[in-house]
């Protein structure tokens, strides 16, 4: 029986990942410079679906327009609630390439072509449209990253259920490109110091205005080579790096700040979708309880398909 959670290698996909990495930053930059600001950059994000990844619904055009990654057909699709539809390979020769085919295919829609230029979180970044480096696609590579996404999004999303508290949508942050859920406890935090690369200090303090422990999942390049789960809270109460936490193969990445899973770890378990769990249940825990977060109201049962929580 063929392993439902896929190999994905990053070393041996890096520079197609890097590439789709910054294909996902042109998309969603049209769809933050359209698209009101929401609390900590939630209407920036894109979201899994059934073929890649969407913007969902971008208030621009006639009505609306929406734009898809399909790492099936491996298509870059733009759908306008007028009825337009266009398409584009997403094996081009650079960044430059699809920036340039990205806003052609926005002005087909009837969409507008404004949108910010140059990536964020990304050293001395580049402008797209200058960027001419020859960038490969691996379509199997970039089809089986898709395919461990879906096993990630659905235990994220059944972690997302057992907590009543505000608590984000399971999306996927282009800047970064990772895909997170995070918690909050309900209280506000020290302002965040910032100094991430090419991301706007104002940005970064709103994104972390109030408590949080969040938790998510890297294909690699964010600190680590391999593809691997992390979890961090901020701000990290004291003791939360010498936490107890489950499974065995997690461990506190003291460089980064942040409780590692590699995922490797989770595909080969007996129940991958369990031992996830465990990671996200028991980094929760250390942050909810050394932090003094008030579980007794802001948590609750699983949900259950068609079954009322308990009130």
């Amino acid at each position: 029986m063929t392993n439902p959670w896929p190999d994905i290698p990053y070393l041996s996909w890096r520079e197609t990942c890097e590439a789709l990495h910054l294909y996902t930053q042109i998309v969603g930059k049209y769809r933050l410079a359209h698209t009101p600001w929401v609390n900590h950059s939630w209407h920036a994000t894109l979201y899994i679906n059934a073929r890649g990844f969407t913007t969902g619904l971008v208030p621009d055009g006639a009505g609306g327009t929406e734009i898809a990654f399909d790492l099936i057909d491996h298509q870059l699709v733009g759908t306008s609630a007028g009825g337009r539809v266009a398409r584009m390979p997403l094996a081009q020769p650079s960044v430059a390439a699809f920036h340039a085919g990205f806003v052609a295919m926005l002005a087909e829609l009837g969409a507008s072509t404004a949108f910010d230029g140059s990536p964020n979180e990304i050293p001395d970044p580049v402008p797209f449209a200058q960027d001419r480096q020859p960038r490969p696609y691996d379509a199997d590579a970039a089809n089986s990253f898709f395919r461990a996404l879906v096993q990630v999004d659905g235990v994220f999303r059944h972690f997302r259920t057992s907590f009543l508290g505000k608590v984000s949508p399971v999306h996927l942050f282009w800047g970064s490109f990772d895909l997170a859920v995070t918690r909050f406890s309900g209280q506000t935090a020290p302002r965040h110091p910032g100094g991430i690369p090419a991301l706007p200090d104002a940005v970064t303090c709103e994104a972390y205005s109030h408590q949080v422990s969040s938790a998510g999942f890297w294909p690699g390049g964010g600190g680590v080579d391999f593809p691997a789960f992390y979890a961090y809270a901020y701000p990290a109460p004291e003791g939360f790096a010498a936490a107890r936490v489950a499974p065995a193969d997690a461990y506190f990445d003291t460089r980064l700040g942040e409780f590692i899973l590699p995922y490797d770890a989770v595909r080969r378990a007996a129940d991958p979708a369990a031992h996830l769990m465990a990671f996200l249940r028991s980094t929760y825990e250390a942050a909810a309880d050394l932090g003094e977060w008030p579980r007794n109201v802001l948590e609750c049962e699983t949900g259950v398909p068609r079954r009322p929580r308990k009130v």
